[in-house]
């Protein structure tokens, strides 16, 4: 079992009670969805970061030329009954 830290942070009032309402909303403690809102927010930083670091100092031509050859390895096929539109 991981070693428990407590943070404590400072919030608007008007921010503490969106967040109650969400966790009770959510079925969840207020505890439980800061850990999880803090762990989305962080993974959702990473991954722009990824993305921003893979991308740099390549231009736009080169970045939709590198989507496009991938996107062509693709295989077709035929949409699922549930998938059409």
């Amino acid at each position: 079992m991981s070693k428990k830290n407590v943070l404590t942070i400072r919030v608007p009032e008007d921010l503490k009670i969106k967040l109650e309402k969400t966790a009770r909303s959510q079925g969840v403690s207020l505890n439980q969805f800061a850990l999880y809102a803090f762990t989305r927010g962080l993974s959702d930083i990473d991954t722009t970061s990824y993305f921003k670091d893979l991308i740099v100092g390549k231009d736009a031509d080169t970045i939709l030329s590198n989507f496009d050859k991938l996107m062509g390895k693709v295989q077709s096929r035929k949409a699922k009954k549930w998938d059409e539109s």
